[in-house]
């Protein structure tokens, strides 16, 4: 790197922790290297790069899969939901704690987003946890943790942008994420099972004897059952690409929620309301990326990167755990969807020189993007569930700090056993 590239490195850092907004912060960072690598008539490409980032079929599955979701959220769903995987897992250590996670599972199947998963089954089960006298940091630890699973079980926007970014098929990525979010799942219902039998105070046991009749657990599981099925089925086989799935979705979300849920005109505006907001803002910052991304090309950086990791003779291990550990305290810092835009396009020319399928190298950006959702102090879905619950934020952030072991252990598995990854993508 000449001596010029320090100091523009550190203007970006300094701009990231003053606490500019993320794409503002990319955006001047990208200018800046615009113009040291090519002087003022390298800005001339602004506009060639701008639509060509932007003019992206693939992109447009990001606003539907929002919609899809906002819609779930407005017409009241998730109370559906909740309800019924009450009644499915009731019997297991843990109860209610349990149907958090479940929960949040089955929505992140309709989903793709960590927020609206925490959000919606945080709503539902705040009331009740507290009045069934559940620890509440703990079960505030659950909605947080579990919300996360809404980026890596598929349909998830991160993966659509690193697929994006990669030039991955998007797809692929879908289908590399179900075991590993089935894995996390199970691995969070185990560890919730474990500590409600060794200290049953935290998750007491529900003692009315009630129970909800079959066919109404059904009625109430059926419509997201229904969407998983035509959504992903379609999907996975060939049917539809993934923008063309997330349209299905919409108009299955809509369907569903005129049959079962609250839809109505002022409703439906609502969430458009919503998904008009969320799309600008998150593609805001996936087109500063790319301006990034084109203009540390055109600087060089990455491909020096790249040439100095293989000259260092770095091994393969210590550059993944370089990438953990670097996204990990970034995460500290910058929210989930700028850890993304702002590392992948550095990293991504390193890959080659250690054989590393960008698959699989998505699945772990995926997976660090969500402990970067329970990363204090700047992890979004810390501050959802604290709004939510009414807990203070040290009690989040307490109930879920022993969920980032269960990440970690994830991290390894996929690490030593990659088909865990790679299995359900080498199908097709």
């Amino acid at each position: 790197m000449d001596s010029a590239t320090i100091p523009l490195l550190l203007l970006f850092l300094g701009l990231l922790v003053s606490g500019m907004w993320i794409p503002f912060a990319v955006g001047i960072a990208a200018l800046a290297y615009l113009i040291h690598a090519g002087g003022v008539p390298s800005l001339t490409s602004l506009g060639l790069v701008s639509w060509g980032s932007m003019n992206s079929f693939t992109l447009t599955a990001i606003p539907l899969f929002i919609l899809m979701a906002e819609i779930l959220l407005e017409s009241g769903l998730s109370q559906r939901i909740f309800r019924g995987l009450s009644q499915v897992v009731r019997f297991l250590p843990g109860g209610l704690l349990q149907t958090n996670i479940a929960g949040c599972a089955v929505f992140a199947a309709v989903s793709g987003s960590s927020v609206a998963c925490a959000a919606s089954i945080g709503t539902v089960s705040v009331p009740q946890l507290r009045q069934r006298g559940y620890d509440m940091s703990l079960a505030a630890g659950t909605l947080a943790a579990g919300g996360t699973l809404g980026i890596l079980i598929p349909p998830s926007i991160a993966m659509i942008v690193y697929g994006t970014f990669a030039e991955t098929s998007i797809a692929k990525l879908f289908l590399a994420g179900i075991v590993p979010g089935l894995i996390l799942t199970g691995l969070f219902m185990l560890y919730i099972g474990i500590r409600a039998v060794l200290n049953p105070t935290l998750a007491p046991k529900d003692n009315s004897g009630s129970t909800t009749a079959w066919l109404a657990v059904v009625n109430d599981v059926m419509p997201f059952g229904v969407m998983i099925i035509l959504l992903m089925g379609s999907l996975y086989s060939g049917i539809v690409t993934p923008t063309e799935a997330a349209a299905l979705g919409c108009c299955i979300a809509w369907l569903v929620s005129k049959i079962w849920g609250d839809m109505s005109f002022s409703t439906l505006r609502r969430a458009m309301r919503k998904s008009v907001i969320a799309t600008g803002s998150i593609l805001f910052v996936v087109y500063a990326a790319f301006l990034f991304s084109y203009a540390i090309g055109m600087a060089g950086i990455a491909k020096e990167i790249s040439e100095g990791v293989t000259q260092a003779g770095i091994s393969k291990e210590m550059f993944l755990l370089f990438v953990i550990l670097a996204l990990t305290i970034l995460g500290c810092f910058v929210d989930s969807m700028g850890m993304m835009v702002i590392t992948v396009p550095i990293l991504l020319p390193s890959l080659h020189v250690y054989n590393i399928d960008p698959i699989w190298f998505g699945i772990l950006i995926v997976l660090l993007v969500e402990l970067g959702q329970v990363t204090p102090p700047m992890g979004m879905n810390l501050f959802v569930i604290k709004n939510i619950s009414g807990e203070s934020l040290s009690s989040v952030i307490k109930g879920t700090m022993p969920f980032y072991g269960l990440y970690l252990l994830l991290m390894a598995l996929i690490y030593f056993f990659p088909q865990i990854v790679l299995w359900l993508p080498g199908l097709t």
